[in-house]
């Protein structure tokens, strides 16, 4: 029985030596690696940076009301076209009972003073009928008569104004009625009827009745990081894209780089606009988000080769060429722009050279 076992561990390892050097043998026949091969091309060389943003008119106004109040009216909706000087909005205006207080209180103090002045110039008119006092002692009176009658109107009309917002002398001119500073499209009405609006002061900025804007005359308005900023200037071509408008694309020229960095995300960015050049009769809409391809360099047919054939040997850049079939040799080469995925070919290379694409 031992004898018998002894046979089968034998005969097994036999088998297993056997395996091992007819897996070898068929590896060692293996066929050998051909390689891809790429010529060089003429194409254009383009290299540039994208600058992330959106769409924004150029000029766009808060309306603001000239008085404190209560919203009565509101004649315009988001979308309309308007003039300068069209009516937004009408306020009620609602005065502060100290203000109101302190102006009917200069009302009576100019009222009493205005009494007086008259009861005096009276009698100084009939003495100098009488020519009992000097021509200057009698103009000197109608001087203070007069005065004290204008301070009058001007105590009535401070309390008008303060409780109506108007007065006699101002006609159809009112600080009740909110009208447009500038001729374009509403974007937004951000109050209602019934709200209370404040003025703009020292304060605080006041309330916004509407934002209007001239829709004629967009700009892209975006950020270019620091590494590109200094490779960019005023003047330049911009092609941009609106993702929501898809398949078209728009010409900017870049018109202003901030001299001011700010850091967003550990990075620093610089804002930059440029002025669109919109199609006849073409709407966009503001705020759309958009892209902004920046060209920094560019080379128009120039003969260039995939960078994934470019081999690197400490300063030396080379690629391997065909001789023969899937034989090859090494060969210097010189390179200039690269936009990422083809690079200018300067020396080492012909049109006609096969180059190897090494294996990743």
């Amino acid at each position: 029985m031992k004898r018998i076992l002894k046979l089968a561990v034998l005969l097994l390892f036999a088998a297993l030596v056997v395996w091992v050097f007819v897996y070898l043998y068929k590896q060692s026949k293996k066929a050998p690696v051909a390689y891809e091969i790429e010529s060089p091309l003429t194409t254009n060389i383009i290299k540039k940076t994208v600058a992330t943003g959106s769409v924004i008119p150029r000029k766009e106004i808060a309306i603001k009301p000239q008085e404190s109040g209560i919203i009565t009216d509101i004649y315009v909706e988001a979308g309309e076209l308007i003039k300068q000087g069209d009516i937004i909005a009408r306020i009620q205006i609602i005065p502060e009972m100290v203000q109101v207080n302190d102006a009917e209180s200069r009302v009576n103090k100019a009222r009493l003073a205005f009494e007086n002045a008259e009861v005096d110039f009276n009698r100084m008119k009939e003495l100098f009928e009488q020519k009992v006092i000097a021509l200057s002692e009698y103009q000197a009176e109608e001087l203070r008569y007069k005065n004290s009658r204008e301070d009058l109107l001007a105590a009535e009309n401070h309390l008008q104004l303060i409780q109506e917002g108007v007065t006699k002398k101002m006609g159809s001119k009112t600080n009740t009625v909110i009208r447009s500073t500038i001729s374009g499209m509403v974007l937004d009405v951000p109050v209602e009827e019934g709200n209370s609006v404040i003025k703009s002061n020292t304060f605080n900025d006041g309330t916004t009745v509407a934002y209007v804007a001239d829709m004629g005359e967009m700009i892209f308005k975006g950020k270019v990081d620091e590494t590109e900023v200094g490779k960019i200037k005023e003047g330049m071509h911009l092609l941009m894209t609106i993702g929501a408008i898809e398949g078209d694309a728009f010409d900017a020229y870049l018109e202003y780089i901030s001299p001011k960095g700010v850091e967003e995300g550990g990075a620093i960015q610089f804002e930059i606009k440029a002025a669109m050049k919109l199609k006849e009769n073409q709407f966009i809409r503001a705020g759309y988000s958009a892209n902004a391809d920046i060209v920094l360099d560019r080379r128009d047919s120039v003969l260039a080769i995939n960078e994934k054939v470019l081999q690197f040997s400490g300063d030396s850049i080379f690629v391997e060429v065909e001789t023969e079939p899937q034989k090859f040799e090494k060969r210097l080469v010189k390179i200039g722009l690269s936009d990422g995925l083809n690079v200018e070919l300067l020396e080492g290379l012909k049109a006609e050279d096969k180059v190897k694409v090494p294996a990743i």
